[in-house]
């Protein structure tokens, strides 16, 4: 399949919410009830959040035919050097295919000087899991996380550059 990543655009947030919400349910579903992820989702992934994510942080979106198939996430942290991945999404078809790792690597040639990339993904979430350690994402520390009310096992892990 060939696609284009590319940085987000405002234009491009109705189909990062589609991708969002589609990714979701279908990665945490049995992990994260249905309710928790919808309110999750309206709020983390409102049009308004996504603007601001624009402003603030460092977005990539993976492009085939004019359709948005996946989309990354990415925010320096106050340290030097240290990034925080904090969303990679791909619509469930297309995982498997190297778009998940044409995202980080995006991101990653845009932090050239990052030297540490962190990222938390849920224990139960194998395919994020294995995603991770796959690209060298070593274990941090594992714990307990609630989310609005429903309790996580959540790994943190890292990314030596």
């Amino acid at each position: 399949m060939e696609y284009l990543v590319r940085p987000m655009m405002a234009a491009d947030i109705r189909q990062v919410q589609r991708v969002a919400r589609t990714s979701w349910n279908e990665v945490y579903e049995g992990i994260i009830p249905y309710e928790i992820q919808d309110r999750f989702l309206n709020s983390a992934y409102s049009e308004e959040m996504l603007h601001r994510r624009l402003e603030h942080s460092f977005l990539y979106v993976a492009e085939h035919q004019d359709r948005i198939i996946g989309f990354a996430n990415f925010s320096p942290l106050s340290g030097e050097g240290t990034v925080e991945l904090t969303a990679i999404y791909l619509e469930p078809e297309v995982q498997g295919q190297g778009i998940g790792s044409a995202l980080l690597q995006e991101g990653l040639s845009h932090s050239p000087s990052a030297k540490e990339v962190y990222v938390n993904v849920e224990r139960d979430n194998e395919v994020g899991r294995k995603f991770y350690e796959a690209k060298g994402f070593m274990e941090v520390t594992e714990f307990e996380d609630e989310f609005d009310g429903h309790m996580l096992r959540t790994l943190r892990m890292v990314l030596k550059l």
